[in-house]
């Protein structure tokens, strides 16, 4: 099949044909003629599918069939009518470029706005009025909350990378978001996710319209075209190892993860004094550091990027053939994410994890998800001594998936609490799956943070920082309210059809 045979406008087939694109994937296949029809999405899809031209090439067809005609008695800038919202600054930005990179022959307009950069020029350019607005939702609700913007006239909703969103703790704001929009049935929604936890089930159930399910590999997955293989090795000989596999193998481009920021940066620091050129990007780098980083990696000028859990969304990489998980994440669903910055677009990659004793139960839990052991071998030199006992990784009180702030190194209060593994002292920085903090920072903060309810982005830094340096006696004591009389904001109606049913039940399969 061809994308002539989608249905797609000529200065769309053009487009692509610029880009030297001839046959769509298949979550293109598949997504571009049902989002044509008006239908509510719900598509499963692992990164490097090319699900991001899969829901801008319709997006910007159905804008185009919807624009008001010339000459049209339209006062003020034109308002925005779809919004995409994306978990990352990296991301948000990758979708930006492919909506200019597919829409360059169209009269539409777009922009992308996120935190950690300044809000003004944001501001001046959604006066001048856009058609597509691509966003992380903390910086947009700051918009929102300054009256910068105006999301009454939404016709398409996409969520991209659900899945991190939610497990970045974004829930709460995207319900905010969704009630800045026009009613459910009056739009068309996309919801496009790797994984399907219960979380983005209930989430598609309020969201989405009797919604057309796509799936084009088995749920929480990683690519088949992906080589995975665990190396066993000691937590203090990690470092060594990586060295010696970048040098000895001769890896031009390798990216590797580890749990914290705190932890990157003195890895990347390591491996420069290894004589291997190295930059580390997480979420306490500001967004010029954060290029510049990607941007040497992309030319071969970094050869190692040294990367939190905050890269293993957005970072589109041609042919990226290199993926290391020095330390395993805590949430298998975001192992699946990592190595999936590799193997993109058909193309082969490796994804190599140095596994000590003490994340033997973390692996365990991966290949459970995977459904399938990942292969084992012990590299000369490097076999693990037996008579290293396991050191407990610390985790935090509990909570639930989702619930809490998850950004990049951001401790959620009452979240997980610390990682023990790369030099066998690290605390990790960022929680796991905690409780919600009670207020967060917003102009100026990394995208993951929430954005506060009616001040301006620039007066929250100080005492509202996660209680600040408030006493005990002086913070805000909100009592909680009952689940009972919590009431959802769109009412379910009889010709919504029930998410966990459209993918089959309760948990996935």
């Amino acid at each position: 099949m061809s994308f002539q045979e989608l249905g797609l406008r000529e200065d769309l087939l053009r487009a692509v044909g610029e880009q030297g694109y001839t046959e769509p994937t298949p979550i293109q296949r598949q997504a571009i003629p049902t989002i044509l029809t008006g239908a509510d999405v719900l598509a499963g899809a692992q990164t490097g599918t090319g699900k991001t031209a899969g829901f801008t090439l319709p997006l910007l067809q159905r804008l185009m069939e919807s624009r008001p005609a010339a000459g049209s008695n339209r006062r003020g800038p034109r308002p925005v009518r779809a919004l995409v919202l994306a978990p990352t600054r990296e991301l948000a930005a990758q979708v930006q470029e492919s909506v200019e990179t597919y829409g360059k022959h169209l009269p539409l307009t777009s922009a992308v706005i996120f935190g950690g950069v300044k809000i003004n020029p944001q501001i001046a350019q959604l006066r001048r009025g856009v058609d597509i607005l691509v966003a992380t939702p903390g910086r947009l609700l700051d918009h929102a909350g300054q009256g910068t913007l105006d999301l009454s006239r939404i016709e398409i909703l996409v969520l991209d990378e659900a899945d991190r969103m939610l497990d970045m703790g974004f829930i709460h704001d995207i319900r905010r978001v969704l009630a800045l929009l026009p009613d459910n049935d009056s739009r068309q929604n996309l919801l496009f996710s790797a994984t399907f936890s219960d979380e983005i089930k209930a989430l598609a159930n309020r969201l989405l319209n009797s919604p057309k399910l796509i799936e084009v590999a088995r749920r929480n997955t990683a690519a088949e075209t992906v080589k995975q293989v665990v190396h066993p090795v000691d937590r203090h000989r990690k470092r060594e190892l990586l060295s010696h596999l970048v040098g000895a193998n001769d890896w031009r481009q390798v990216l590797v993860f580890t749990r914290t920021k705190h932890g990157a940066n003195r890895l990347a620091e390591q491996l420069n004094k290894d004589g291997l050129t190295a930059a580390a990007i997480h979420g306490n780098k500001s967004q010029g550091a954060r290029t510049r980083a990607l941007v040497g990696f992309k030319t071969g000028d970094v050869r190692v990027l040294v990367a939190t859990d905050i890269a293993a969304r957005g970072l589109d990489i041609d042919q990226l053939p290199h993926v290391v998980n020095f330390e395993l994440p805590n949430v298998p669903e975001d192992y699946v994410h990592r190595i999936g910055r590799t193997g993109r677009a058909g193309n082969e990659g490796e994804a190599i994890s140095l596994v000590c004793v003490d994340e033997h139960k973390l692996l365990r839990d991966i290949e459970r998800l995977l459904k399938r052991e990942v292969a084992k071998v012990v590299l000369d030199g490097y076999a693990p001594d037996p008579s290293i006992p396991a050191e407990p990784i610390l985790r935090g009180g509990g909570g639930q998936r989702g619930a809490g702030r998850r950004h990049d190194g951001q401790q959620r209060a009452g979240g997980r609490g610390g990682e023990r593994c790369q030099g066998g002292g690290q605390r990790q920085e960022h929680g796991g799956r905690g409780r919600r903090g009670a207020s967060a920072r917003t102009d100026g903060r990394p995208d993951g943070e929430r954005a506060g309810q009616g001040r301006s982005a620039h007066g929250r830094d100080g005492a509202e920082r996660r209680g600040g340096n408030q006493s005990k006696s002086n913070r805000p004591h909100r009592k909680p309210q009952p689940e009972h009389s919590r009431t959802p904001r769109h009412a379910r109606t009889s010709r919504r059809t029930e998410v966990p049913a459209l993918l089959g039940g309760g948990r996935d399969d």
